[in-house]
């Protein structure tokens, strides 16, 4: 693991953060259980984008429909030299650029909590995302929860489109899909196409209360209700992740064969830079939180 790795502690919970590869949350662990998912760990992320932990998805989160959009009266074409895009496996961009960036400057830090900046302002950063802007993540561990707070602050006088998220993954140890219970509320479900791209249209959903079992989910949400929470549940513990401040969508991943779910916080839905659907543009300080209630999940 990186040299730099900035580790949190409260109560019985020890949170731990690598700035140097994308500022990725690599650890969430508490009386004897990780509740995160390793995936491929920490050098197939730093190497390939393979996302595991908490990784950050800037500029956009999940999938483009092609190599090129247009909005807020840019036109860009990105291609297989752009620094720091990957591909699924249609052969679309996706998560964005950030994946095991470096650059990162951690400006504040205390025991449980970390505070770092982000200046997207270079030469090729800006040729796949013509918005200046600086990011913060703000890390804060309590015995009872923790706190991502995300802030984008343009740098110029040119609005930024807003369609970053998370896609942190989590596991109940010791607890297989059979018995892996995922909760939602009541949602909109929203349609995608054959290559897992939005077609505007939605249906109603939930609300859910079931094991994961044999269900491998890759789906896309919105109206979320007035408390988004998300909870999984098993073996006498409880993980809940609640969307506080500024995310409108969700997506829930779970990799096959794997008692892993990804509960990600989006704020606006994939390919929304070519769709512009809920599509924000801010030209002032625009923050976002989400955050892991840990008060049931160890014991």
């Amino acid at each position: 693991m990186s040299g730099d790795v900035v580790t949190l502690q409260a109560g019985n919970w020890t949170a731990r953060w690598v700035p140097s590869v994308g500022m990725v949350g690599v650890s969430l662990f508490g009386a004897g259980r990780e509740l995160l998912g390793q995936m491929g760990g920490l050098d197939a992320y730093a190497s390939r984008g393979s996302t595991f932990g908490i990784p950050l998805l800037h500029p956009w989160a999940n999938r483009l429909a092609a190599f090129s959009y247009a909005v807020a009266g840019q036109e860009v074409a990105l291609g297989a030299e752009t620094p720091g895009l990957h591909t699924e496996e249609h052969g679309l961009p996706i998560h964005g650029l950030m994946a095991g960036r470096r650059g990162w400057e951690v400006v504040s830090q205390s025991p449980s909590s970390v505070r770092s900046r982000f200046a997207f302002d270079t030469p090729e950063l800006l040729a796949a995302f013509p918005f200046p802007h600086d990011l913060e993540i703000t890390a804060t561990l309590t015995p009872s929860d923790l706190t991502i707070a995300t802030t984008l602050i343009p740098t110029s006088d040119q609005a930024v489109p807003v369609a970053f998220g998370w896609h942190p993954y989590f596991t109940l140890p010791g607890v297989d899909r059979d018995h892996l219970i995922l909760r939602t509320p009541s949602m909109s479900k929203l349609l995608l196409d054959d290559h897992m791209i939005p077609t505007g249209e939605t249906e109603p959903f939930g609300p859910r209360h079931a094991p994961i079992a044999d269900t491998d989910w890759d789906d896309a949400f919105t109206n979320l209700g007035p408390d988004p929470h998300f909870t999984l549940a098993g073996g006498g513990h409880e993980l809940t992740v609640r969307f506080l401040e500024g995310y409108t969508h969700l997506q829930l991943f779970t990799p096959p064969g794997r008692a892993v779910v990804a509960i990600e916080p989006m704020t606006a839905p994939a390919n929304a830079l070519r769709s512009h659907d809920h599509l924000r543009l801010t030209t002032e300080p625009f923050t976002d939180t989400f955050a892991i209630d840990l008060s049931e999940a160890a014991g």
